[in-house]
């Protein structure tokens, strides 16, 4: 029999599915990447973005569609990741806002919701373009509302929104002529038409894989529990602005075998990675804090492991111990600051200017809005600047700063990591927020930045014929030299870059090429730009072999 209507039921199923389809095919999605470097990340994150809330779906007790309208809201929102992840979630959140009051969903009600998603989306977005996965949502809900009156089947009305979508998805080569350059449609696009898809084969009837690739495993009897000692297994990361003396960390050792068992403490630059378990989580952290900041708390209780993966009422209150401990170790102060940063270097260079807590991250691994949240939730301080150091990354941080209530989130809308330092250096403590935020505003509007990698693929952008192996220059408004050496290519960007009024050439090498290689691309720059001053930092980051900066 065809199906008329949706229930919460079927609607849950349908989104797994859907997620399921966009997961499958994360892979293709990533290489739809305008530009051939190896950090398509699109897929990923738009993945990761639904995975969130399927774990709410998958965590409800029973289906009903208030709580499934809020699970994918809330799950999707704060679990979004990049740009096309971000508008993703508010796609969702604009859906469920039409839904969550009904027992069934029909045509007139899925063409409201396509309506509302939509309008909630455009507004997410400042400036928003036309040949993204904007605009094949907005021909879904266009085709929608137009076809609504037309007292078509269910499934064949939703089948009519899906040939609209996947046309309209062809046509975005025509709207954006950077895609057409790359031989490309638009990536977020063609992932929530994945979306669509998945989520169409339940409506059908389809039989559907919902397992998401975990093994199925079978019942076993249950093993006797061992007593347990120590009820809270810990971990956690210590932060120092310099590395921790050895003396210190032998100290902490000792403290914590005292109080607990299967210590381990690793140290890693100007951090100490800790694991042990305890029956006193509080007294853990706030010996810790001591030593550093602190990043990556992760409480579980063990009593509890065998039943459920989840953190259950235990680890909350553990959680919470933790901040009252932070709070009496870091007294509020004014301003806080939050920068997210790939590579080591990156990170201790933030910590050295005043950063409470970098978050790992960057291309090919953009935080999420929870990720964000966290961390600002970690600085004790009233106004707190976050820096999001890559344009991927922006929307996100605005989304965790609207959600924030007990403090003023200020972001800096920096694009790039060296964007990002300037504007920190920039920080007066004499000055208000608001003029601090104006002044950093400025500064960044004055970097130049140029990251130095290699092609994944044949491909021409603009003038510049670009081929697998070649190494390019991406710089703040597409290619700025494409060549066959790393040098040659660095050299050249930093001409490009090294305008009137430049004083300073930054080079920050990444962890695949050495100082020493830096260093010579920094001396054949002295000799082409006498007048400039050349410095060469580690910044430790993946995939990009040197970012440059002018200033």
């Amino acid at each position: 029999m065809a199906v008329t209507t949706i229930d919460a039921e079927l609607l849950a199923r349908m989104f797994l599915a859907g997620a399921q389809n966009l997961e499958a095919n994360k892979e293709l999605i990533n290489e739809l990447n305008v530009f051939p470097v190896p950090d398509g990340d699109t897929g990923t994150n738009m993945g990761m973005t639904i995975m969130s809330a399927v774990g709410e779906i998958r965590g409800l007790q029973q289906i009903n569609m208030k709580d499934l309208a809020k699970a994918i809201s809330s799950g999707s929102l704060r679990g979004a990741r990049g740009n096309s992840g971000v508008i993703l979630s508010q796609l969702f959140r604009g859906f469920t806002k039409t839904v969550k009051g009904a027992d069934q969903i029909d045509t007139a009600m899925i063409a409201d919701g396509f309506e509302k998603a939509v309008e909630t989306a455009y507004k997410a977005v400042i400036k928003p373009k036309e040949g993204t996965i904007l605009t094949v949502a907005k021909g879904m809900s266009e085709i929608a509302r137009k076809l609504q009156d037309a007292q078509l089947p269910l499934e064949e009305y939703a089948k009519a929104i899906i040939e609209y979508g996947n046309q309209t998805l062809d046509r975005t080569p025509e709207m954006l002529p950077v895609l057409k350059e790359a031989g490309v449609v638009d990536s977020g696009g063609k992932g929530l038409m994945c979306f669509m898809e998945g989520a169409y084969d339940v409506l059908i009837g389809k039989e559907v894989d919902l397992s998401f690739g975990e093994e199925k495993k079978e019942v076993q009897a249950e093993p006797e529990v061992e007593e347990i000692r120590f009820g809270y297994c810990m971990d956690l990361t210590i932060n120092g602005e310099r590395p921790v003396p050895g003396a210190q960390v032998e100290d902490y050792h000792n403290f914590l075998t005292n109080i607990g068992e299967s210590v381990v403490l690793v140290p890693e630059g100007c951090a100490v990675r800790v694991h042990v378990h305890t029956n006193d989580p509080g007294l853990v952290l706030t010996r810790a804090l001591t030593m550093g900041q602190l990043t990556g708390v992760a409480i579980s209780n063990m009593h509890l492991e065998h039943q459920e993966k989840q953190p259950g009422e235990a680890r909350e209150a553990a959680l919470q111990m933790a901040k009252e401990a932070a709070k009496k170790a870091n007294p509020m102060k004014p301003c806080g600051f939050v920068a997210v940063a790939a590579g080591e270097g990156f990170a201790e260079i933030f910590r050295e200017l005043g950063a409470d807590c970098v978050i790992e991250g960057g291309q090919t691994m953009n935080p999420s809005t929870e990720d964000v949240l966290n961390a600002i939730d970690q600085v004790n301080a009233e106004n707190v600047f976050l820096y999001p150091n890559n344009k991927n990354i922006i929307m996100a941080a605005n989304q965790a700063k609207e959600l924030v209530r007990e403090k003023n989130v200020i972001v800096i809308p920096t694009k790039t990591v060296p964007q990002g330092i300037s504007a920190l250096l920039a920080f007066e403590p004499n000055k208000s927020v608001e003029q601090n935020a104006e002044d950093m505003n400025e500064i960044i509007s004055l970097v130049r930045t140029a990251e130095i990698t290699y092609a994944i693929r044949d491909t021409k952008i603009g003038k510049d014929e670009i081929h697998q192996g070649d190494i390019m220059a991406v710089g703040d408004d597409g290619i700025l030299a494409v060549g066959k050496e790393i040098l040659d290519t660095a050299v050249e960007a930093a001409d490009r870059m090294a305008f009137e009024d430049a004083a300073l050439i930054s080079i920050y090498f990444g962890k695949d090429y050495s100082e020493e290689n830096a260093n010579r691309i920094a001396q054949e720059i002295r000799s082409r730009h006498p007048d400039l001053d050349v410095e060469v930092n580690n910044g430790g980051q993946p995939v990009y072999y040197c970012i440059i900066s002018a200033e």
